[in-house]
C-alpha cells in the first residue's frame, strides 16, 4: 500500500475554505442560496498524516474508497472527529471493515451487498446509513445500479434490518460537456424526487433518501445546479496524488 503523505506547505484550512466559496457561489447563483451543501473530502490514496490533518482543518466528513486504506487509518480518523463514508466500489469480503469505521456506506448497488451488510450490522449491534449507486451515465467504467432498477433496489435494502437508506450517489459522465454531465445529474434528482413522491403517496417507504452525493471538484458546480446535497471533493482540498 504505497500512499501519499501530507505536503509540508499544504494549508488545508485555506483549500477547503476556498471549496466552501465555491459551493455557496454555486448555491447563489443557481436559486439555491443557502441550501447547504455537504462537502465530503476525499482522502483516499493519503496517509494518514494528510487525511487527519484535513479533518483537523476544519473536514469532518471524509471518504475513503478502499478498505485496506480504511483500516490503516480507520482508528486514527476515529480519534480526530471524522465521520467516515465509504465512496468507492465495496467487495462483499470487505463489508466488515466499512461496518467497524463507515457512518455511511454511498456504493450499494446490489442486494447481496446489502445483506451483508444488514447482517454484519445486526451482528455489531449497530445501524447504517446507505445510498443507493445509480450509474447515471451508462459508461462500463463505473459502478451503479441502472437508473430504472434504482427504486426497487432502495425499496428492498430499506426493508433489511439495521440499515437507513438515505439518499442516492453517483459518479458523473467523464466529459468536459456541461449539459451532458448535468443531464446525468438530473437523472438522479428525478429518481430521488420519484422516491419520496412515492413515499408519500405510500407506495414504498423512502421519506428518509432525501441525500443526492453528486459531483467532486471539477464539476461541483454543476451538480448543485442539479440539486446536489453533498458534493465530493479529493484535489481541490488534498491536491494532486502521486
Amino acid at each position: 500500500m504505497n500512499l501519499n503523505p501530507a505536503p509540508a506547505d499544504r494549508d488545508y484550512a485555506a483549500e477547503l475554505a476556498e471549496v466552501k466559496a465555491r459551493v455557496h457561489v454555486a448555491e447563489s447563483s443557481c436559486g439555491r442560496s443557502g441550501a447547504g451543501t455537504q462537502i465530503l473530502v476525499a482522502t483516499k490514496a493519503w496517509e494518514v498524516d494528510a487525511a487527519v490533518g484535513a479533518v483537523r482543518a476544519g473536514a469532518r466528513l471524509v471518504g475513503e474508497s478502499r478498505m485496506q486504506e480504511l483500516a490503516h487509518k480507520g482508528d486514527a480518523l476515529r480519534k480526530a472527529g471524522a465521520v467516515v463514508h465509504v465512496i468507492g466500489q465495496l467487495q462483499r469480503n470487505k463489508a466488515g471493515i466499512a461496518v467497524e469505521y463507515a457512518s455511511c456506506v454511498q456504493t450499494v448497488d446490489s442486494l447481496k451487498l446489502a445483506e451483508r451488510l444488514s447482517r454484519l450490522c445486526v451482528e455489531a449491534q449497530r445501524d447504517l446509513q446507505v445510498m443507493i449507486q445509480v450509474n447515471v451515465s451508462g459508461e462500463d467504467s463505473k459502478a451503479g445500479v441502472a437508473p430504472e432498477e434504482a427504486l426497487s433496489l432502495a425499496a428492498a435494502v430499506h426493508a433489511l434490518p439495521a440499515l437507513e437508506v438515505v439518499g442516492f450517489m453517483t459518479i458523473g459522465l467523464n466529459s468536459s460537456v456541461e449539459a451532458d454531465v448535468r443531464a446525468g445529474y438530473a437523472k438522479l434528482r428525478a429518481i430521488r424526487d420519484e422516491a419520496l413522491i412515492s413515499s408519500e403517496r405510500g407506495k414504498i417507504d423512502l421519506s428518509g433518501a432525501w441525500q443526492l452525493s453528486m459531483g467532486m471538484s471539477n464539476d461541483l458546480e454543476w451538480a448543485i445546479a442539479e440539486g446536489a446535497t453533498m458534493v465530493r471533493v479529493g484535489t481541490a482540498v488534498m491536491g494532486d496524488r502521486d
